[in-house]
């Protein structure tokens, strides 16, 4: 379905879409439906989230620069109903690591796709040292069950 809209900015940099409650309910799911939205040709998967009464659509820096839109710019916006299973694609060093501690690694493979994507995230860094850091204190938090 397509939705006319403005990316709406928030503070310096976060924007967003405002998406009309019809169109969710129209997508036939739930309240926060998953969803591959295309602006301009670039598609790319998120959630429609309840902010403040409003559904709303994340429109991060990524996909305004490879949209190529502002906040501010009137744009189209497809949508449709990303029932494809989200998986985060997990490193091999920090897989490695994690087959190496069996509660971390049941912990991690319990977690949801965005709280995995939240710890997977940091690691992916240059430096060989900072991410062994990084993934040392990972396996640690999840072993202790804080992550």
């Amino acid at each position: 379905m397509r939705i006319r809209a403005t990316v709406l900015q928030s503070g310096k940099t976060a924007c967003g879409i405002e998406i009309p409650a019809t169109v969710v309910a129209g997508l036939g799911s739930t309240r926060r439906p998953a969803v591959k939205a295309t602006i301009n040709g670039y598609t790319y998967r998120s959630s429609i989230a309840s902010m403040g009464g409003k559904y709303m659509l994340s429109v991060s820096a990524e996909v305004r620069e490879r949209s190529g839109v502002a906040g501010g710019d009137t744009i189209d916006v497809d949508l449709e109903l990303d029932t494809e299973a989200r998986q985060v694609d997990v490193p091999a060093d920090f897989k490695t690591a994690l087959d190496r501690d069996a509660k971390a690694k049941q912990r991690f493979e319990g977690l949801s796709y965005s709280k995995k994507l939240r710890l997977v995230i940091p690691i992916d860094v240059k430096n060989a040292e900072l991410r062994r850091e990084r993934i040392a204190k990972t396996v640690a938090e999840l072993r202790e069950s804080r992550a």
